[in-house]
């Protein structure tokens, strides 16, 4: 007998919201996917930093940064409407909105550019690994995650539903870095190696700061209203002045303040703000050795 899903497909089908403007996900919109946010990044760093595409090889940096540019604001411009009528909005309020993104996020391209570089610049002045300043930015996943993620902050702060988290989350997965694109982060920063970085929703970051891989900036507990149910948006994640150092695998988390120019040694763990000048270590742990007799044959 030839199995077939029909007895299964009522079933199913029951578990779907069928209300209307509710079920986006059931043919009543369409919906931004995610190989198109992927083609976003990849042209949103040729267009940071032109020379990266074969075709940039016999042009010049006007016609490369035109063609880059052109190219981003296409891709941007179907994806932002596409996650403004899935979030309810009419035709015409999505056109309208999207066109406003799209002139905010060129009106800010220069300035998001001299950051970047910025970073690039921090990441070379503080890694005796890297050789040069093109090799921090052709290879080092940190100038990746910050060029997405500067991006997606400009996005999330006027309010572009979906894009901004897509945009963060393929940087994600592309770096191992995860950066909520609510995060608030001053220029000259870069995080050094980058596997495992978590960078919560309302966390501040100050200016010249340097993170090592694991570090964790994390709320601590979720604030509730009297209903009980979480107060989405409030502050929870920590503030992080300027000129700070965080090491390997530090923990930092809820609502409080690492002061300027302190140093958060490896695996740290606060809940509590910590004064400015500080060092924070943990004790060392004891090392036990013991001498093993060899294996006779």
């Amino acid at each position: 007998m030839k199995f077939t899903t029909d007895e299964y497909l009522t079933p199913y089908l029951q578990s779907f919201n069928r209300v209307k403007n509710v079920a986006h996900f059931h043919g009543c919109h369409a919906i931004p996917k995610i190989k198109n946010i992927k083609k976003i990044t990849d042209g949103l760093m040729d267009l940071f930093f032109p020379g990266r595409d074969d075709r940039d090889q016999d042009c010049t940096l006007e016609e490369s940064v035109k063609r880059n540019l052109d190219y981003v604001v296409e891709k941007l411009s179907k994806v932002i409407d596409l996650a403004y009528t899935f979030d309810g909005k009419t035709q015409e309020e999505s056109e309208e909105l999207t066109t406003i993104a799209l002139i905010d996020f060129c009106t800010k391209l220069p300035a998001l550019r001299r950051l970047l570089k910025k970073d690039a610049e921090a990441g070379f002045a503080g890694d005796p690994a890297a050789k040069n300043l093109h090799e921090v930015i052709l290879c080092y996943p940190a100038i990746r995650a910050l060029a997405i993620h500067r991006v997606a902050h400009e996005l999330f702060k006027i309010g572009v539903p979906l894009i901004p988290r897509m945009l963060n989350e393929v940087m994600h997965s592309d770096t191992g870095i995860d950066i909520h694109p609510g995060a608030e982060i001053g220029e000259s920063f870069f995080i050094d190696h980058g596997t495992g970085v978590v960078i919560g929703e309302t966390t501040i970051i100050g200016n010249n700061v340097k993170l090592y891989q694991g570090v964790t900036l994390g709320a601590l507990s979720f604030p509730k209203d009297g209903c009980g149910l979480l107060l989405r948006g409030a502050k929870r994640h920590p503030t992080i002045g300027n000129n700070v150092t965080i090491y390997a695998n530090a923990t930092i988390l809820g609502d409080i303040k690492i002061g300027d120019y302190s140093i958060i040694g490896s695996s740290a763990w606060i809940k509590t703000d910590i004064e400015p000048y500080s060092r924070v270590l943990i004790p060392e742990p004891e090392i036990i050795i013991s001498h093993r007799k060899p294996k006779s044959n």
